[in-house]
């Protein structure tokens, strides 16, 4: 895992993948000087950094003023110097771009004029809010990831990566309760994965044929980790197979536990079918390198401490690349300590990490 990886033009040093995950240290939506720090502490040991998830410049986007734009000139050039710090450090790094639809609070900023826009105009529990998208409301859409795309490229990112999970705006069209649409994004799975291959397209037209363009996907949503916008493996087929065909690069598959079998009948993860149906490489996600499972529901992940599943999963081609979270909060230079055999001086994840920027 130790070995370089092509991703589109790019070459990564090896197989590990920073995980998009949400700090709040950006005041006013602008990443800062400790924010490029944070990033560039952990370049040196990583394939590849994805950013934590930033708003395209659609107002309806976002709920935070202290999650970071991807729109501005004041953010992008912070996000400039994000770039350039990690590429100092020998890194590789691309921004994941985020809309988040129905999740969005009304009033909420840093646009509290801005209405809430979904499919349906339902949240995943079923309550009623803001409005379902119009055909013009999703043509704004498309063009704001799109142009976050030309931008990331404009100011030297080495790919994006497309926030297609976890119960936002892209995966509220995945998913049928939340998706109760009539015309052509709406019931059939080629339907519902319409909008996303749409996106995929458009920003695939702004960045050329060759910038890595990931698409990160789940089956659960947040508060809702029983979901599944997929019950066979040509369900996955048929939500997936629009989306290659538009253009993506990797497929980014977060799951709670990336060791457990997706579908009944078959050992093989969700990564494992993810890259057997699509070809494509595929980053495998779930509570690696930590005690407990992502949520808090209790439950002891000792195989995630443990890394002879993982290994064997990687050894049997179930994925690519293996993305990291939690562990890379306390501990920047996780790889790092983990090929050198210094377990013994790697910090271990607390709740404390959360909190600050280490």
């Amino acid at each position: 895992m130790f070995t370089p990886f092509r991703l589109g033009d790019v070459e990564v040093a090896n197989r590990f993948v920073m995980a998009p995950m949400t700090r709040q240290f950006s005041p006013g939506g602008v990443p800062g000087e400790d924010v490029a720090a944070y990033y560039a502490r952990r370049a040196a040991h990583l394939g590849l950094i994805v950013t934590e998830g930033t708003y395209v410049g659609h107002p309806s986007a976002g709920s935070s003023d202290r999650v970071p734009r991807f729109h501005g000139d004041d953010a992008l050039e912070g996000w400039r110097r994000v770039v350039t710090a990690v590429h100092d450090a020998g890194g590789r790094i691309v921004p994941q771009l985020w809309h988040l639809g129905a999740v969005r609070d009304p009033g909420a900023p840093p646009y509290p004029e801005a209405p809430v826009v979904s499919p349906s105009g339902l949240r995943a529990d079923g309550t009623v809010v803001g409005e379902a998208a119009t055909a013009a409301d999703i043509d704004a859409i498309i063009v704001a990831f799109a142009r976050a795309a030309a931008d990331a490229r404009r100011v030297g990112f080495d790919g994006v990566e497309l926030h297609g999970a976890h119960g936002y705006l892209l995966d509220q069209f995945f998913w049928p309760r939340t998706n109760r649409r009539s015309d052509g994004y709406g019931g059939s799975l080629a339907n519902r994965a319409r909008l996303g291959a749409e996106v995929v397209a458009a920003v695939r037209a702004e960045v050329g044929p060759d910038l890595p363009v990931i698409y990160r996907f789940s089956q659960w949503k947040g508060g809702h980790y029983d979901a599944r916008v997929a019950e066979t493996p040509a369900d996955l087929d048929a939500l997936l197979a629009p989306l290659v065909d538009a253009g993506v690069t990797a497929l980014h598959v977060s799951t709670r536990r990336y060791w457990l079998p997706a579908f009944d009948g078959s050992p093989r993860t969700l990564a494992g079918w993810t890259r057997h149906l699509t070809g494509l490489p595929t980053i495998a996600l779930g509570s690696v390198g930590v005690p407990t499972v992502f949520g808090g529901d209790g439950e002891a992940a000792a195989p995630s401490l443990s890394l002879a599943p993982l290994l064997d999963l990687f050894d049997r081609g179930e994925f690519d690349l293996v993305g990291l979270g939690r562990a890379l909060l306390s501990e920047p230079a996780w790889t790092t300590k983990l090929r050198d055999r210094r377990l013994a001086e790697i910090r271990p994840y607390t709740r404390t990490d959360d909190t600050r920027l280490t």
